[in-house]
């Protein structure tokens, strides 16, 4: 078992299966030392575990967790483009996605859940750079997307 997957299971959490995309791309692509995912829904066993818009049907806590779960997945996209995750040698980018009501303004923290996912699995390796976007409406009419890029060691 790699130190990640090790760290993964002390926190409860393992990795899921890669979510089959949505449309004509792929969930993660390696360029020379960096992999590049997809957006990430928050998908459990292939199903969306919730819709609707933060700060109207969705709490900005239950968001948090399902920016956790994207971060989850974004995981496994990384790990199946790469093979293992102890070969992450930094998360670089973040960025999320929040479907909106028209008056919530708590981006930011929603993203947390993701970011903090990240630290808490990776480490310093998890700390990165992040957008955090309010949209009008994401896919499947999801709540939260996350994308994550990251560099790895040869």
């Amino acid at each position: 078992m790699s130190a990640v997957e090790q760290r993964l299971a002390e926190l409860g959490l393992t990795l899921p299966a890669v979510a089959a995309p949505l449309a004509a791309y792929v969930p993660a692509v390696r360029s020379g030392s960096y992999v590049f995912t997809a957006g990430q829904l928050p998908l459990l066993e292939g199903k969306l575990t919730c819709t609707g818009k933060v700060g109207a049907e969705v709490t900005a806590d239950e968001a948090q967790q399902l920016a956790r779960t994207c971060a989850l997945n974004a995981l496994a996209a990384v790990h199946s483009v790469v093979g293992d995750l102890d070969r992450v040698k930094r998360v670089v980018k973040v960025v999320g996605f929040v479907a909106s009501a028209p008056d919530f303004t708590g981006q930011p923290a929603v993203v947390n859940g993701a970011s903090e996912l990240l630290g808490e699995v990776l480490g310093d390796k998890g700390v990165h750079a992040r957008s955090a976007v309010g949209v009008a409406v994401l896919p499947l009419d999801a709540p939260v997307e996350i994308e994550i890029q990251v560099e790895i060691e040869d």
